[in-house]
């Protein structure tokens, strides 16, 4: 699921720029939101790929943190001062689905069917 809504996300951020890549950065006031917003975008793609092929998985989820640190404290920390924690609860419960997410993989990995697995497979020493 993690790779799946990067993915989607990243594709929607070039699909539509003004709603949810460059316009919105620059209403929420990130500076250079014409070259964030497309930089954002491909990270999202191109580590949304990797994790959804289980490749290279650990080192695909660090910009991913990043950019879901940045969501959460660009968009949420403002609602919770402005409207209180429940609203900010209610609007951010998918940003920290994909935080928390992000950093299980982080930790533990790809899984056995994927290419991290195949790929970095060690081979029985024989002694």
């Amino acid at each position: 699921m993690v790779g799946g809504v990067f993915l989607s996300e990243g594709i929607q951020k070039f699909l539509f720029p003004a709603a949810v890549g460059a316009g919105r950065f620059a209403k929420i006031g990130l500076p250079s939101s014409e070259i964030l917003g497309p930089m954002v975008g491909g990270f999202e793609i191109v580590c949304g790929l990797l994790v959804l092929l289980g490749l290279f998985t650990r080192l695909a989820v660090i910009p991913l943190l990043v950019i879901m640190g940045v969501a959460i404290w660009t968009t949420k920390v403002p609602i919770f001062v402005k409207s209180g924690f429940w609203k900010m609860a209610h609007d951010s419960r998918n940003d920290y689905c994909m935080l928390l997410g992000s950093l299980f993989l982080f930790i533990v990995g790809a899984g056995l069917l994927s290419l991290d697995a195949r790929i970095f497979r060690r081979k029985p020493v024989k002694g």
